[in-house]
């Protein structure tokens, strides 16, 4: 009797346990089989695993695979967080584990529905609700929704938002929030002051305009005449105020919004004060001269946002920016105004100066961090070795084949003079115009206008179009040398790329500016990819597309009046020949100049010699031309240098002696000649840090010097002059030339 309960109670343990019927007969036939045993001790001593019950086992194994189902989201939610945020440990899913494999998919399937409902849920801070018990259940979700984590996260569901807004932003191609926007929202809207850091086209403006203009409408009250604005807005350029106020207009419902920036009337900014004004968004400069002829009154400001805060809190603006801010803000006040900064770029520096506008517990938002590249991940960095005599025309055949007639292009230069002489310059093909400070402001906004709209395919450019510009589709930037500091190269090279597109940045520089570029490179966390300039096959290429591009847009009525002269010509020519010359006509590639890929020399063929082992001088190479074309040869051949790793060199040659070279020479087993249809990898020098960049900010661009700036006060908030804290000193040490282009009043 006692044997058989023991029977029973285990042929119900295999029954709780197995996954189908076919299992659970064989199970109860092994378990009969068990109790044709006479008595305990045959039992025991029976050793065939036959006999043996195997439930156990298998109850046991598959306890065991359950848990390591689920243990690795737990571990990973516990990681990001820093603790298991409620999550029930391996020790209870044990417990639940058993017997209950039917209750715990019920529970998985709940979790699943509530993660994908949670208003607080990020890619990167899961649901505080335990996770699916496999991978495959996560992915199968995200194949039947077709939505990406970061979709999901951004789904406006989850957010403050009213329809209004999310009707507007659907309108402008927006469905869901972006990585910086989700992850600034709450903390905005909330009130907490906000530092926060994203590469360049990742949507920050929308990160402050959503939230801001969302909580404004909802406390809006009566809409008194002359009312002060609540919201300020300060940016470093005047491209970049109309920009921001566009994005403003675009998701306001009942808001008074207006801009205020230099170069523009001053009676419609009167008018607007006098109206009364919610958002006030300008340049530092308009902004002040308001501010001392006592018209502006900032004293009710409640959000303040200063966009590329590197920039603004940088010498040239500081001290406008904290003779703004001054009636606003009270050291260590409680009353003062929700601060947000926002920038693609946030030096050190940055952290430290923002401290006396900043709460103590604000809150950092940094999307870059430690990583390497500090640039867009959407562009591709390329660099070109050109004198400046040769830019022009080198730059006109970059543009042709990596942009092509219909592309946009952005072309920066480091002076007014030499943006004025691009534009006016005969081999850029396309139809181009300049954009600069000394621009009279009306034009300025038409040309960034008729840019936008496709008008014109190159835009010329300073640092004004730098800084957070965001012009749709624009193929290729161009920057005519490398900047002096890494910060420019990394917004320049964001004008292209932009929300998820790829782009191409293309860095021309000289030899003596190879350090630089190299600088650029450590700091930006970017490798250059060393390309030559256009060859004449791919200019041919290029062009050819362009021209068929042509073809096709000629009205079919057209073609009519011109079908006489094709057949005659047809007929004279023939069909390809007659249509090839018609085709190299439209795209205007009818006289083509070879260039050194070394140097963008024009006239100039770059020839490649491998050798197969390493060589240890030039010397060995130079004694094979010699023995090979003659010694009177040695005379035409140019900017020898050697190939990566040694194994070989690469070097000009006139243009006009590339078939003597090939005809006169002979592969050997130690030495192949090709001629170069793209640049090889070159061995590199050995980086020498001449100090471009070098040093801290204060030091390399006349930032900071205590005790001559303005400082922070005591009472009054802000005064002048000396004493012990860090001040800013007066705009010595920027570049004189291009100061109304960095920084716009």
């Amino acid at each position: 009797m006692p044997t058989k309960i023991i029977f029973e109670t285990e042929v119900e343990a295999m029954d709780d346990d197995v996954d189908t019927a076919a299992e659970a007969k064989a199970l109860k036939k092994k378990t009969k089989e068990g109790k044709k045993l006479k008595n305990k001790k045959q039992l025991e001593d029976q050793e065939d695993p036959d006999c043996e019950p195997p439930a156990p086992k298998k109850k046991k194994k598959k306890d065991k695979l359950t848990v390591d189902q689920v243990n690795d989201p737990i571990e990973e939610a516990t990681d990001m967080n820093g603790n298991s945020n409620g999550v029930d440990t391996p020790e209870m899913i044990k417990k639940k584990a058993e017997g209950e494999t039917e209750k715990k998919k019920k529970k998985h399937k709940k979790a699943i529905a509530e993660a994908e409902t949670n208003g607080h849920s990020t890619p990167d801070t899961p649901a505080q609700t335990p996770a699916p018990s496999s991978e495959d259940s996560a992915s199968d979700a995200e194949k039947e929704t077709g939505e990406t984590p970061e979709q999901k996260a951004g789904a406006f569901s989850n957010f403050r938002i009213s329809q209004f807004t999310i009707d507007k932003l659907k309108a402008r191609g927006a469905t869901f929030l972006f990585d910086i926007q989700s992850k600034t929202f709450n903390s905005v809207y909330d009130g907490e002051d906000v530092i926060a850091q994203a590469r360049t086209g990742t949507g920050k403006t929308f990160s402050f305009a959503i939230p801001l203009v969302e909580k404004l409408q909802m406390e809006s009250g009566p809409f008194t005449r002359g009312r002060a604005p609540k919201v300020l807005v300060l940016t470093p350029t005047r491209e970049l105020a109309i920009q921001v106020s566009k994005d403003f207009k675009d998701i306001t419902r009942k808001l008074s919004l207006t801009c205020f920036y230099g170069g523009s009337s001053y009676n419609p900014q009167l008018d607007a004060i006098r109206n009364g004004i919610d958002i006030l968004i300008g340049t530092p400069g308009r902004i002040k001269d308001h501010l001392q002829n006592n018209k502006l009154d900032l004293s009710k400001l409640k959000h303040v946002v200063l966009d590329e805060v590197d920039q603004m809190l940088d010498m040239g603006f500081a001290e406008q920016v904290e003779e703004i801010l001054s009636s606003s803000y009270e050291k260590d006040s409680v009353s003062n105004p929700q601060t947000l900064l926002f920038s693609a770029t946030c030096p050190p520096w940055v952290y430290e100066v923002a401290k006396k506008y900043m709460r103590p517990e604000c809150k950092h938002v940094d999307l870059i961090g430690k990583k390497t590249q500090k640039a867009a991940t959407t562009v591709e960095h390329l660099a070109i070795t050109c004198h400046w005599s040769q830019r022009a025309a080198v730059i006109g055949d970059v543009i042709a084949v990596y942009s092509g007639s219909h592309g946009k292009t952005i072309l920066f230069c480091e002076t007014k003079k030499d943006a004025n002489e691009l534009s006016m310059n005969t081999s850029i093909k396309q139809s181009a115009q300049s954009l600069h400070g000394d621009i009279p402001q009306k034009q300025r906004e038409m040309t960034l206008k008729g840019f936008r709209n496709g008008a014109f395919e190159v835009l010329v450019a300073t640092n004004v179009a730098a800084r957070g510009l965001d012009i749709p589709e624009v193929d290729l930037v161009i920057q005519c040398s490398p900047p002096k500091d890494v910060e420019s190269y990394i917004h320049r090279s964001g004008r292209t790329g932009r929300a998820g597109r790829a782009g191409v940045c293309i860095c021309f520089y000289q030899r003596k500016e190879e350090d630089q570029l190299r600088y650029v490179e450590h700091k930006a966390g970017i490798t250059f990819k060393r390309v030559g300039v256009p060859t004449a096959n791919d200019i041919i290429k290029s062009s050819s597309k362009d021209a068929v591009r042509y073809l096709d847009s000629v009205p079919v009525t057209a073609i009519a009046y011109f079908r006489a002269s094709a057949e005659k010509l047809i007929a004279e020519r023939g069909a390809v020949d007659a249509l090839s010359a018609a085709l190299a006509h439209i795209s205007g590639a009818t006289s083509l100049e070879q260039r050194s890929l070394l140097n963008s020399d024009a006239g100039f063929t770059t020839v490649q010699m491998v050798c197969s082992q390493e060589m240890h001088n030039l010397g060995y190479a130079w004694k094979s031309i010699k023995e090979q074309l003659g010694e009177e040869f040695e005379n035409h051949i140019q900017r020898m240098t050697y190939l990566k790793g040694k194994t070989g060199v690469c070097f000009d040659v006139p243009a006009d002696k590339v078939k003597e070279i090939m005809d006169g020479w002979k592969d050997g087993r130690r030495w192949q000649l090709t001629v170069a249809t793209e640049l090889p990898e070159l061995e590199e020098k050995e980086f020498s840090n001449r100090g471009f960049g070098g040093g801290n900010r204060g030091d390399r661009r006349g930032g900071f010097r205590g005790g001559r700036g303005r400082s922070f006060g005591g009472n009054g908030g802000f005064r002048n002059g000396g004493g012990g804290g860090r001040g800013f000193s007066n705009t010595r040490g920027v570049h004189k030339r291009n100061f109304s282009d960095a920084f716009d009043y």
